[in-house]
């Protein structure tokens, strides 16, 4: 199996900051676009449970207009599995309280739709989590 093939790490990179801007800017659209519309996707955030893309979206919509709270990527790891699978971590920081918080997300290359979260999972840490290497 091809791990981390440098083309499959680039395009895994720019959709993980596609969603980044998109989240950052509150782009209810580009952050649906970049969700695999299926009944199978799944979202756990912090404070839900999101399981289809149908529940995904409503969430976003709940949200539109609030934004979410601004942060900062303290780290970003990506492996990618073949050509059509990566799998995305970061650690960022919540600017406003200082909370560090953790992203996981499973990328799929569909077919006729190209790259799409298939899974994702928010969570926030402990205040003293460290972050060792």
């Amino acid at each position: 199996m091809d791990v981390d093939h440098a083309d499959t790490l680039a395009e895994a990179r720019a959709v993980l900051d596609r969603y980044e801007a998109a989240l950052m800017a509150n782009d209810v659209a580009v952050l649906d676009e970049l969700f695999w519309d299926d009944p199978r996707t799944v979202r756990f955030g912090v404070g839900e449970i999101l399981l289809g893309a149908d529940a995904i979206r409503r969430f976003r919509r709940s949200r539109a207009g609030s934004g979410y709270p601004r942060r900062e990527r303290l780290e970003t790891l990506i492996t990618t599995f073949g050509r059509d699978i990566a799998v995305t971590n970061i650690v960022f920081r919540r600017l406003g309280d200082g909370t560090i918080g953790r992203e996981t997300k499973i990328l799929a290359r569909l077919p006729g739709i190209g790259w799409r979260i298939v899974s994702a999972h928010v969570s926030l840490a402990p205040p003293g989590t460290a972050i060792e290497r």
